[in-house]
């Protein structure tokens, strides 16, 4: 079984053509092709099917999808392990994450001991980072909440609590907290389906026979940060997520009923590879960061 002909038909599938395969991969794109075209022949299956110039995954080439990627993750740890007697000296780090916040912070301590190593972020919603660690698009994940799955390591690294924000014209900005209670009929703006964040809200206000006003759903922090600037409702974040605006301020929910736990993962089968190890180590080498104060100003 030839693993150039999979990391050929992966750099395809990644980059949705030849041409852009065979410059991420460094090769002609005659080469490239014959190697994606060797494949298929080996097998009797068609792995890409053409729509005019668009470049699609046949029905069996989505199935391969993800043993190629794994394919290519277990060869670039084997590579890592044997390079430089196991020293790491040079790697690819893919990360996923739901926000800036902590997955920034746990790359600047790594980068101060692992400088040449190259890693990259892919940002989104929970459902969306923990589905490119399953499929092997990333090697960790830094998730707002806990997955109980046999197939992934979890470690634990911050907890805070879920804050709320107003519009300074909105009664509740000129108070320090309320009561989960007030918020009934308020009118509340929510995350996306997949958000960590929202469905520690929803269920914080379901326990407590709570029913705000759900004036509006809205698929990014940014965004509704930007719908509250404008007046358009309640937001919800939280507090290590909060950028402070002129037009907002924080508002405590009193007791601290809703929070979000920050946990790194990975695939259970690669928790001992040299690269993901080395991270672990690195960004949860001190005690787990638990709630800190903010201000509103």
């Amino acid at each position: 079984m030839s693993t150039a002909r999979f990391r050929a038909f992966l750099a395809v599938a990644r980059y949705g053509s030849f041409s852009a395969g065979a410059r991420a991969l460094g090769l002609s794109q005659p080469t490239l092709t014959a190697q994606v075209q060797a494949l298929e022949k080996q097998h009797n299956v068609e792995l890409f099917v053409r729509h005019g110039r668009r470049l699609q995954l046949s029905e069996v080439g989505q199935q391969l999808l993800p043993f190629a990627q794994q394919l290519a993750s277990l060869e670039t740890d084997a590579y890592n392990l044997l390079h430089d007697s196991g020293r790491l000296t040079r790697g690819q780090l893919k990360l996923g994450a739901v926000g800036p916040f902590h997955v920034i912070e746990m790359v600047d301590a790594y980068r101060r001991q692992y400088p040449d190593i190259e890693i990259s972020i892919r940002i989104g919603n929970s459902a969306a980072v923990l589905a490119d660690l399953e499929n092997y698009i990333t090697d960790i994940a830094v998730l707002a909440g806990q997955h109980d799955d046999p197939r992934f390591a979890i470690h634990s690294y911050a907890r805070h609590r879920v804050v709320l924000f107003a519009n300074v014209a909105h009664p509740f900005a000129h108070r320090g907290s309320i009561s989960l209670a007030e918020l009934h009929q308020q009118p509340l703006l929510r995350r996306e389906k997949g958000s960590t964040t929202r469905a520690a809200l929803d269920l914080a206000l379901q326990q407590a026979g709570v029913k705000p006003h759900m004036s509006m759903e809205i698929g990014s922090r940014e965004a509704l940060r930007e719908a509250v600037i404008r007046g358009l409702g309640l937001g919800t974040v939280s507090e290590a997520e909060f950028i402070a605006h002129p037009d907002i301020r924080v508002v405590r929910i009193e007791g601290d009923p809703v929070h979000t736990e920050t946990y790194v993962y990975c695939l259970a089968e690669r928790r001992h590879s040299l690269l993901i190890s080395s991270f672990f180590e690195q960004a949860l080498s001190g005690e787990p960061k638990r709630q800190v104060e903010l201000t509103s100003t």
